[in-house]
């Protein structure tokens, strides 16, 4: 399948939809979009439906997928603030504040990136490049490499590459398969091989590969890390969506005591 900027950006609305239980259409309109959250076997693998409240935004407007509980105080919230200060403080605690009397909290904020075949090609490496398959992932998964690959979901783990200095994997760029269109990169480099491009090199040769098998890439980061958005740029990938997901209260306090 060849790929246009604009099928890019279809695919990745398509599967919003069906994460979020809207239409593709919702996320262009130029007002906010609720709707009510249900589980869906074609949701991303990763994603824990139905959800209490997830916001989502491409830049026109945010669609929230709620429960039932939430549905009031998140549209309140989407009618008091535009858009592009939904996902920010200082109204962002408003949000926070009315989910805490439902016992949750909001807990995980990620921008997704597209490629854009504009910029996509493939980055020189310093070092040989390989590519590997879910054969050769068995003794990779330790925590040097967990961006890369999910202990808890091996099973999604398709396809890397590797850069090796000798027999020493030096850095390593994987994707899962996430859902039936799209496939999430993610990449780690040893901290003796950063700063020589060897992570924007893996990226954007798996992102070609990953086109070339008819899927499309994308590629999440936290905002506040500068070292993976520099990458995803580096890479040849653009902003392309926002999410934010509140859990309960408790979930995200394990998840504070775990790290």
């Amino acid at each position: 399948m060849k790929y246009t900027s604009q099928s890019i950006l279809d695919a990745a609305l398509r599967q919003s939809a069906v994460d979020a239980g809207c239409e593709k259409e919702d996320f262009l309109r130029g007002t906010p979009v609720v709707v009510d959250s249900r589980a869906n076997p074609g949701a991303r693998r990763y994603l824990e439906l139905p959800f209490d409240c997830h916001l989502i935004s491409y830049g026109n407007n945010v669609v929230a997928s709620v429960s039932e509980e939430c549905r009031e105080l998140v549209s309140a919230y989407l009618r008091r603030f535009p858009a592009e200060h939904c996902f920010e403080t200082p109204n962002l605690h408003v949000l926070n504040d009315a989910l805490e009397e439902k016992g949750l909290r909001v807990c995980f904020m990620a921008e997704y990136f597209l490629p854009d075949l504009d910029w996509l090609r493939p980055l020189n490496c310093s070092l040989p490049v390989r590519i590997l398959g879910p054969e050769d992932f068995g003794p990779l998964y330790r925590p040097e490499w967990s961006n890369a690959l999910c202990e808890k979901r091996r099973e999604l783990d398709v396809l890397g590459l590797g850069a090796y200095d000798g027999e020493t994997l030096a850095g390593f760029a994987a994707c899962s398969a996430d859902c039936g269109g799209m496939w999430q990169i993610g990449v780690d480099v040893l901290p003796a091989y950063r700063r020589r491009g060897i992570a924007a090199a893996l990226t954007s040769r798996l992102a070609l590969e990953i086109l070339a098998r008819g899927k499309v890439p994308f590629y999440c980061a936290a905002w506040s890390n500068v070292k993976s958005v520099r990458n995803a740029v580096k890479s040849g990938f653009r902003p392309a969506w926002v999410e934010l997901t509140a859990k309960p209260a408790a979930y995200v306090e394990k998840l504070n005591r775990e790290q």
